[in-house]
């Protein structure tokens, strides 16, 4: 059975866990990592802001962020990313990969209030440029989310690949490394009797997943603390498709 690494605090990432399991995964969650050699992959979860002078600014527009959470996650994704293994960023955890290869972030989007968690995660519709999403979901397709900050400038070797239709930046990946992210939440978007969960099937098999390269807030404590309509839900993909095919790159 893989092993996947969940970069997070232990009381916050029972949806990722859970989702992980699903799809025949072991998930483990700690801050406190002897060796990467225990673990197929890593995951950075979703969480709060980033601290801004992880990427060269001031704040401006920054609202609570833990530096020493930010320090200790960028440590966790420096090992993995020096042994070449998967990495998959889900919402913080996409904009603290491209910090790490040397972008930076918009403090504060303009479009936030489309984008933000307000009682609820909020549904977009995005469009996917060549690659990995693109062999996933299609060309456009809807997520969900909750977050007010944003990257910017790309990090070296990093390519955006997905936008929201306002133009904010909903997925990434690195052109050489299995290394990749998303804006928005999929395991917040794994439904238990998800096709992809009972039969993981289904999942491109395109050059990316085949090189291994070029893939290409606050954590949540329960699917509950984040809920969707069943009505709304029906409208956004299903996540438990881009964790198969994290799954398959381990």
């Amino acid at each position: 059975m893989k092993r996947v690494l969940i970069a997070g605090e232990t009381n916050k990432t029972a949806n990722y866990e859970s989702a992980l399991r699903r799809l025949g995964m072991e998930a483990e969650t700690s801050l406190h990592v002897p060796s990467t050699c225990i673990y197929d992959g890593l995951i950075l979860p979703g969480g709060g802001d980033i601290d801004p002078r992880l990427f060269g600014q001031l704040p401006n527009g920054t609202r609570f962020f833990d530096p020493e959470l930010d320090r200790l996650q960028m440590e966790i994704l420096n090992a993995f990313v020096l042994d070449k293994k998967p990495v998959l960023g889900i919402c913080k955890g996409m904009q603290l990969v491209n910090i790490y290869f040397g972008g930076d972030m918009v403090q504060h989007l303009s479009e936030s209030a489309a984008h933000e968690y307000r009682e609820k995660d909020q549904l977009h519709m995005t469009v996917a440029m060549e690659g990995f999403l693109r062999d996933i979901y299609g060309e456009s397709f809807v997520v969900n989310s909750a977050h007010h900050q944003g990257v910017d400038r790309p990090g070296q070797g990093i390519k955006y690949v997905q936008f929201a239709t306002d133009g904010v930046v909903e997925g990434l990946c690195h052109c050489h490394l299995p290394v990749f992210g998303v804006q928005w939440h999929p395991e917040r978007l794994c439904a238990p009797q998800s096709p992809c969960a009972q039969q993981m099937r289904g999942i491109p098999k395109g050059p990316c997943a085949q090189q291994k390269c070029g893939i290409p807030q606050r954590l949540c404590t329960s699917q509950q603390e984040f809920p969707l309509a069943r009505t709304e839900k029906e409208k956004a993909i299903d996540g438990a498709k881009l964790l198969a095919y994290f799954k398959e790159l381990l």
